[in-house]
């Protein structure tokens, strides 16, 4: 069957600017994405990696598909894209699966009981109090994520840790994501302190990606769950033991994820890269069934970070005429 390739660039701006070890992200840009099949079908999907020479590399490789193409060409292709092109026309051919054989009913998940991710341009502490108040007369997780930085903050993360984990109640858990920046001394440091800590519930890729050696170290004195190096070496999804931070826009076919998750021992967490509402409902989708599988915990979707308005709507079909 005969399949034509659409897109068109997005962008938005986050309500907040997030600062990690690596920089500053402000805002978001990408590709929406349609195909539309010979019977007048269309399947539906996103593009935005992180990085803006992944999105050029992405844009070339759309060049070298072509606007007409099939399904197997597509099929053949997408194990040698880049993870966020693989992603948006995975979720493409989904969709038409879906209209034709598979029926894949899509699950919403209540941003409510995702973790909380902290603000990274203010005192953290203020907002945990904040949180936990709210929390006690709502349904919200009772998962909290801290990225560590040390960029652009008026306050030592090191004497805040202590703080944070005075006010915070025995209920909660904590996550800790320096996002790849502690050199092996600063990490062990951090485990010195959080060793006995029975509401820590891991360090999010506390070493550079290519640090494997380290990271496996690592992991035999306290949980420790990789995202990055997952990315940059996915061999690492068969052979990583531990959780497994997982951001399905960035991932590649969302098929396969999915496969992965419904196994009875995945320690798989489903993540936000900050997605339109194309993107987003697969990543709900994915949180949904995660939620139900044999370790379920809280998935990242970061709510409240993205900002409302059409391109952020359930519908593929309002999102596309969105932009």
């Amino acid at each position: 069957m005969k399949l034509i390739i659409n897109f068109k660039p997005f962008s938005f701006q986050l309500t907040r600017k997030l600062i990690t070890s690596q920089g500053i992200i402000h805002s978001k840009e990408g590709l929406l994405l349609q195909i539309k099949d010979s019977d007048g079908n269309y399947g539906w999907g996103e593009v935005s990696p992180i990085e803006k020479k992944d999105l050029q590399k992405s844009i070339e490789d759309l060049d070298f598909i072509g606007r007409q193409t099939t399904k197997d060409s597509i099929e053949n292709y997408l194990c040698d894209l880049p993870g966020a092109l693989a992603f948006g026309l995975g979720t493409c051919l989904a969709d038409l699966e879906n209209l034709t054989k598979s029926k894949l009913n899509f699950e919403g998940f209540d941003v409510a009981k995702s973790a909380y991710l902290l603000p990274t341009d203010i005192d953290p502490l203020e907002s945990i109090i904040q949180y936990v108040e709210e929390s006690s007369n709502t349904k919200n997780s009772c998962t909290i994520k801290w990225k560590v930085s040390e960029l652009d903050n008026n306050f030592k993360e090191e004497k805040t840790l202590q703080k944070i984990l005075d006010i915070l109640p025995n209920n909660f858990k904590l996550r800790i994501d320096p996002n790849g920046g502690w050199s092996r001394q600063k990490a062990q440091e951090w485990i010195n302190e959080l060793k006995n800590e029975p509401r820590l519930e891991w360090i999010e890729q506390p070493l550079p990606s290519k640090d494997i050696e380290g990271l496996f170290s690592l992991a035999n004195q306290i949980p420790i769950a990789l995202d990055e190096s997952l990315v940059e070496f996915p061999y690492l999804r068969k052979t990583w033991k531990s959780w497994q931070i997982r951001r399905p826009a960035l991932d590649g076919d969302p098929r396969l994820l999915l496969k992965e998750i419904e196994q009875e021992d995945s320690q798989t967490v489903i993540s936000t890269a900050f997605e339109t509402g194309i993107g987003r409902r697969w990543v709900n989708h994915l949180a949904a069934r995660q939620g139900k599988g044999g370790n379920p915990c809280a998935p990242g979707l970061a709510p409240g970070w993205c900002p409302k308005g059409p391109l952020f709507n359930n519908n593929p079909k309002l999102v596309w005429e969105a932009v």
